[in-house]
């Protein structure tokens, strides 16, 4: 494992374990799964584990995994105070202490205000009081260590970043989203501040490991072998502003794999031939994506039970690669399932746009992959099928 430096000279693994993305068994995360998977990660190397307030069940199984194999030590734990959900100063400290206990833990190490989008966000936690709460936090040993996650506009990201002194920051960041979001410009900033830089959605919700095959070809015909998930990787390794970049790991083959990566991506190792590879595959995808969603699912649950991100997902696959073969995987994988959350639910009440880090128009987005993936003869076949399957 490669490691990368903190603000205080910790070494932090340059792949971290996104917690988000557990294996999950009907309703509950698959715990013996995770747990082997976790172990396998920490025994590798990789030391930064990161969860939330909202990821069902992943505080929980995070912090058992830790107690029950004692190695919370070998550890840093990153959990995120759901900003969006708090309203009084009171709710601050319930909210953390109940992550203390899901975490089975006395300490943070690092600790994120999540899902900032816009300065007012933390204006208004300033407003209850948030800045002597951390400094409590920080000087009771509560909270090593200071961020924010944040999803919106680079200029409002660099506002918020000038707007404390902050240990550290999370941002969407891949070669795809080098110029949205906060961008490269907001990476930059925040290494100039010599604040480190946690990466997530480093391939785009699987969006740069299911390439179209116009993108398979150009990387088959690269002498290096790079797999396509490799080569988004080491993107954001080449350069020395990122401190760790999240994977959502579910399987001990993408744990090891990413391990090997990872021991071998120093800033500065791809060649000029390797980045007019990652240009070329940009333009393919650009051409084709008709909806940015990565899949985080933020807009879920929707109260009328559409699967918002599937249905993008099979819209999308529909013109990265054949129009037939991603309508009949549609109607297999969604249109069979007891509960099918097809986009023709949606009442449009908008809970879901509120919700949504890329700010997409989902209500009317939703009605477009309708049209597209289930046109009248796909409606009907999918009505009979049911009928015959589901009675």
């Amino acid at each position: 494992m490669i490691y990368r430096l903190d603000r205080y000279g910790n070494r932090i693994s340059q792949l971290g374990y996104g917690c988000l993305r557990f294996t999950r068994k009907g309703n509950s995360i698959d715990y013996e799964k995770a747990e082997k998977e976790v172990l396998l990660a920490i025994d590798q190397g990789v030391n930064y584990f990161d969860t939330a307030y909202i990821y069902p069940g992943s505080e929980e199984c995070l912090g058992r995994i830790l107690e029950e194999n004692k190695c919370r030590d070998q550890v840093y734990i990153a959990t995120k105070l759901p900003q969006y959900l708090i309203r009084s100063s009171a709710a601050i400290d319930k909210t953390f202490h109940e992550e203390l206990s899901r975490l089975r833990t006395d300490h943070i190490d690092y600790y994120l205000m999540h899902m900032f989008t816009d300065y007012a966000e933390w204006e208004r936690l300033k407003s209850l009081g948030i800045e002597p709460w951390i400094a409590r936090q920080k000087a009771e040993g509560r909270i090593g260590n200071i961020g924010f996650s944040y999803h919106g506009e680079t200029e409002m990201f660099l506002k918020i970043l000038d707007a404390y002194d902050w240990d550290f920051c999370q941002i969407q960041y891949n070669y795809l989203d080098e110029h949205t979001q906060a961008g490269r410009k907001g990476l930059q900033a925040a290494a100039k501040k010599g604040i480190p830089v946690i990466i997530m959605e480093p391939l785009r919700g699987g969006k740069l490991v299911n390439l179209p095959d116009k993108a398979k070809d150009v990387l088959a015909r690269d002498s290096k072998g790079y797999t396509a998930a490799e080569l988004g990787l080491r993107w954001l390794w080449d350069q020395p502003e990122v401190t760790c970049v999240l994977s959502g790991m579910n399987s001990e083959d993408m744990i090891n794999e990413n391990i090997r990566v990872a021991s071998e991506a120093d800033p500065g190792h791809l060649t000029p031939e390797d980045l007019q590879i990652v240009e070329q595959i940009k333009q393919i995808i650009r051409e084709r994506e008709k909806v940015g969603c990565t899949g985080c699912r933020y807009c879920m649950p929707c109260p009328k039970g559409v699967d918002i991100p599937g249905n993008f997902y099979y819209y999308n696959l529909m013109y990265m690669e054949k129009k037939s073969s991603a309508r009949l995987e549609f109607a297999k994988n969604m249109g069979l399932c007891k509960e099918p959350g097809f986009a023709s639910q949606c009442v449009g009440c908008g809970r879901c746009e509120k919700h949504c880090p890329q700010h997409i128009k989902i209500r009317e987005k939703l009605k477009e992959a309708d049209r597209d993936l289930r046109p009248l003869p796909y409606k009907i076949g999918i009505h009979a099928a049911r009928k015959i399957i589901l009675r």
